[in-house]
């Protein structure tokens, strides 16, 4: 009886380039899940800080309206305004 020798070296490649894209699979899924907490934690952070900002910026609003500053007002609303729009908050509140 003859062994066939392609058919051994394939069978030996089929379990080797099995096991390898196993342990990719493996890396891959803890590099996700990882990144995915990582994720998770700067958007709850995100959330806090935007509802922080906005809290404050009605609050300043509220006292300039209620001081009838509309100069200082105006300034400080351009400000605010340009700061936003350099950052690129401004397209993304409004989408």
């Amino acid at each position: 009886m003859e062994i066939n020798w392609i058919a051994v070296g394939w069978i030996i490649d089929m379990t080797l380039n099995g096991l390898l894209w196993l342990i990719i699979a493996v890396f891959s899924l803890l590099l996700i899940d990882m990144t995915d907490s990582w994720t998770r934690k700067a958007i709850k952070w995100m959330d806090k800080a935007d509802k922080w900002i906005r809290r404050l910026i009605d609050i300043l609003l509220e006292w300039i309206e209620n001081k009838n500053l509309k100069i200082i007002s105006s300034i400080i609303l351009l400000i605010v305004l340009g700061t936003l729009a350099q950052l690129g908050i401004i397209p993304k509140l409004i989408t």
